[in-house]
């Protein structure tokens, strides 16, 4: 059985204080590099004794990264750029972000709560257009992949 995947069933939204948009799927004009969610750390650390024994260490942390990559003429940039300012102003709405990406198609869908702008992304002008990343440090993220099959 074979699959088929295209970043035009991404969808991606934010929601925090001070605005509610779409950041990824139609009209949002994201980049071809999308959308990349990361985790900051591995779930387990393996420990050797020196007799060749071993442990485990299973670590609670569901922390990460998450990089939205849009072009430069998205009109998600002026919105994003608009949140960061109203949520960097205060520390009551920094940090209080929650980041959703789906793909109702094969069923994936990544939720990151506590999500934080890291900083504003670097701009550049030059001959030719280019992206704009934008950068968050996510408290939580659960995801949930699906069987890559539409439901019926």
């Amino acid at each position: 059985m074979s699959g088929t995947y295209s970043f035009l069933d991404v969808q991606a939204a934010i929601t925090g204080p001070g605005g509610a948009f779409t950041i990824g799927g139609p009209n949002a004009a994201n980049a071809e590099e999308g959308i990349t969610i990361a985790r900051g750390e591995d779930k387990n650390t393996m420990t050797m004794g020196a007799d060749g024994s071993g442990m485990h260490s299973l670590h609670a942390g569901r922390h990460g990264t998450l990089a939205i990559r849009l072009l430069k003429t998205s009109p998600v940039n002026q919105m994003l750029m608009a949140l960061y300012n109203f949520q960097t102003f205060s520390s009551a709405n920094h940090g209080r972000n929650v980041i959703v990406v789906r793909n109702p198609i094969s069923g994936d869908t990544t939720t990151a709560r506590g999500c934080a702008f890291k900083k504003v992304p670097d701009l550049s002008y030059a001959k030719d257009g280019n992206t704009h990343e934008w950068s968050f440090d996510a408290i939580a993220i659960d995801t949930i992949l699906g069987n890559g099959t539409p439901a019926i």
